[in-house]
């Protein structure tokens, strides 16, 4: 379970104690490149964290995501399961609502687009 985020501020935070799995031997260069923390803005202006935690060799993966205050949606953090096709991570529906994919760039950022109550939010994460 993730730990809470508390936010006075509106932030996205995640907990101090999250630790990322370096991906084992074996685990595909394009599946490696999503581990670690990511973080940045959707739409400019509602911060975002992913914490891809874990990576097996099919690509499925563990993960928290983190979101600040998101429209009526107050900060919050969710663990979340998924997977990579091809360059896009897609995680499984969080425990709010929202759907969150990340797509890597050529340029090694990710796209990431979360998804809350017929709103879409997109914006460009980088590791931290």
């Amino acid at each position: 379970m993730a730990p809470a985020a508390i936010s006075a501020d509106g932030a996205a935070v995640l907990d101090p104690s999250v630790r990322v799995m370096p991906p084992g031997e074996g685990i595909p260069a394009k599946y490696v490149a999503f581990s670690g923390i990511w973080g940045g803005r959707l739409d400019g202006m509602y911060d975002g964290k992913l914490a891809v935690l874990t990576i097996s060799r099919g690509g499925n993966v563990s993960a928290i995501y983190a979101w600040g205050d998101v429209a009526d949606n107050k900060p919050g953090v969710a663990d979340g399961e998924g997977k990579i096709f091809g360059n896009t991570l897609k995680l499984r529906r969080l425990p709010n609502g929202a759907d969150v994919s990340a797509v890597m760039q050529a340029d090694g950022t990710l796209t990431v687009t979360y998804g809350l109550a017929d709103r879409t939010y997109t914006g460009t994460f980088t590791k931290q």
